[in-house]
């Protein structure tokens, strides 16, 4: 099973933005991070300084947002879009996209979902099933749609 480092994490999303920057040949997984690093211009100088990408920590009680954990988020939901899983993720997604006019702005409100069902998972002190989690997944989405 893949298990990345906070540092490789970080060192994949610098060099994937590097070799796009440069023109490079990307593979697969990393045109799909760097057209998500292409909407956020705020992340650019930070992962064009790969020392300084690694070393950085955020902190959400300084009012921070983890810029990889956005991005890792962001592909999280690629992948699931791809696959369907959990299933009837691609049609909720179509008509949150539709309500909300744009992909980016729809994959924020779908990453925020996603956010909160994980959070409320590792916070819970009972065991949730899968299913449970993907349902009250799907849920969120539903809600955002209207």
């Amino acid at each position: 099973m893949f298990n990345p480092s906070k540092q490789d994490v970080r060192r994949f999303f610098c060099e994937a933005w590097r070799k796009d920057q440069a023109g490079l040949l990307l593979a697969p997984i990393e045109m799909t991070a760097a057209r998500w690093v292409q909407l956020h211009p705020e992340y650019h100088d930070l992962l064009s300084d790969e020392e300084t990408a690694i070393a950085a920590e955020y902190s959400p009680e300084r009012g921070e947002s983890n810029p990889f954990l956005h991005l890792t988020m962001r592909l999280a939901f690629d992948e699931q879009l791809s696959i369907d899983q959990p299933t009837g993720i691609r049609a909720v997604f179509a008509m949150l996209t539709a309500r909300a006019g744009d992909v980016h702005a729809a994959a924020h409100e779908a990453m925020e979902c996603l956010g909160r069902v994980m959070w409320d998972a590792q916070r819970s002190t009972l065991p949730a099933s899968p299913e449970a989690i993907s349902a009250n997944y799907l849920e969120c989405l539903q809600q955002r749609v209207g």
